[in-house]
């Protein structure tokens, strides 16, 4: 970072160290503690800014470029009009908790307290990091499957966790279970899964799950599932590993307003667990943020009330994007893989002949116009994923229409 004069980046750092010597030259140190200073500026906020730079369509950053439903925003403006401003009780608004375990039940037929096993948090993000930091101690290993979310490696390593890695391969993405099998030890305290799986749109399947849960029960190992994309299911039914036999009172459920409401910037996140469970998330959240924006809490318990018919066709709307994004990209040339779920769909780059998914994306961004992101960033060996990178179609169809114009103009064969 060094002689990089971009405020943009600058504000990232709160804590530098200057050193000035007789020459007048200026040598600038970050200062980071051991446990994060393998980590970067995210690679969605690097993307984000070259796609502002070049005025490039920008596919990269899972954020929807439509707004939220009226009804949820109208809900936020009246808690503010009502004067629901200050603190939220630390553990969530008690509507918003009760809204969360009816909704639960109504989508995994599992009835949970509202008061003792729901937790709200800042986004699904932070339900993560008190997942993570209340219930995992130094020196635990947590299983995660690559390619994962860049979060989950940044938040065991402020646990002191031990990671361990089972990578996720295409075309199919499944799970290699005689893998998990032997990674598997006495040492394990938890196995995190993502379904649907952001980045590859993977969804778990009912045998994957079940031979997961069975490998927690069997070892007396804890699952973390991260189901922020549940209601983006495509291609199959979407089933929570807490709503298995016996495995309920061994899961963080974790999950978030903004994937299913395109309020990525409310966040609003929860975490659903039995008590003994949930008293360590709820240890850690009283920590990192105590609460979480009380308006937005009250509005949210009012979206997850939405009809049926809300969800019916938030699903439809984004399946046709998905057609529209992934008949465009087979149309200029890449090998796309199927994705059942979330809003994101990975590609093998490699026909257009750049050496590696960070060569491509900045190829794509400069000379294209378009942004994806390179899915190396989601591995902990970043050759597993060089060749692949991942589009995004939470975007209004005109825009995807645009993208793909853009490549089948300007993105060429080498």
């Amino acid at each position: 970072m060094v002689g990089d004069n971009n405020p943009a980046l600058c504000c990232l750092f709160s804590l530098v160290l200057v050193l000035k010597f007789d020459s007048g030259d200026l040598i600038v140190v970050m200062i980071v503690a051991k446990r994060l200073e393998k980590f970067k500026t995210t690679i969605f906020t690097q993307m984000s800014m070259l796609a502002n730079k070049h005025g490039a369509i920008n596919l990269g950053q899972g954020f929807p470029n439509f707004d939220g439903p009226e009804f949820v925003k109208e809900a936020a403006i009246q808690a503010i009009r009502d004067g629901k401003n200050q603190y939220a009780r630390g553990c969530g608004v008690p509507d918003l908790n009760l809204a969360i375990a009816d909704r639960f039940k109504k989508d995994t037929g599992l009835v949970v307290d509202p008061e003792k096993e729901v937790t709200v948090t800042t986004g699904c993000t932070e339900a993560i990091a008190a997942t993570m930091l209340g219930l995992i101690n130094p020196g635990d290993e947590v299983i995660l499957f690559a390619p994962f979310y860049d979060s989950y490696e940044a938040t065991l390593s402020m646990a002191g966790a031990k990671i361990k890695c089972i990578t996720l391969r295409p075309p199919n993405f499944a799970v290699p279970i005689e893998e998990l099998k032997s990674t598997i030890s006495k040492s394990t305290r938890a196995i995190l899964i993502n379904t649907p799986h952001n980045p590859t749109g993977k969804m778990f399947t009912r045998e994957e799950l079940d031979t997961i849960a069975s490998l927690c029960i069997e070892n007396d190992v804890l699952a973390f599932a991260d189901e922020v994309y549940d209601k983006l299911s495509f291609d199959m039914d979407h089933i929570s590993i807490a709503s298995l036999p016996g495995m309920f009172e061994r899961t963080v459920t974790m999950n978030s307003l903004g994937k299913t409401f395109s309020l990525t910037g409310w966040k609003i996140g929860w975490a659903i667990a039995p008590p003994h469970l949930t008293w360590g998330v709820r240890q850690a959240h009283s920590f990192l943020t105590f609460a979480t924006c009380t308006p937005m809490q009250w509005a949210t318990a009012a979206a997850l009330r939405a009809p049926e018919s809300y969800f019916v066709e938030l699903k439809r709307d984004y399946m046709a994007k998905r057609a529209i994004l992934v008949e465009g990209l087979k149309a200029v040339g890449f090998k796309v893989f199927p994705s059942s779920g979330t809003y994101f769909v990975v590609v093998d780059h490699t026909p257009f002949g750049l050496e590696n998914d960070v060569a491509f994306c900045e190829y794509l961004i400069k000379e294209v116009g378009v942004v994806a992101i390179p899915t190396s960033v989601f591995y902990l060996n970043p050759e597993e994923g060089k060749n692949l990178v991942r589009f995004t179609f939470c975007k209004d169809e005109e825009t995807l229409r645009a993208a793909v114009e853009r490549m089948k103009e300007r993105l060429r064969r080498k």
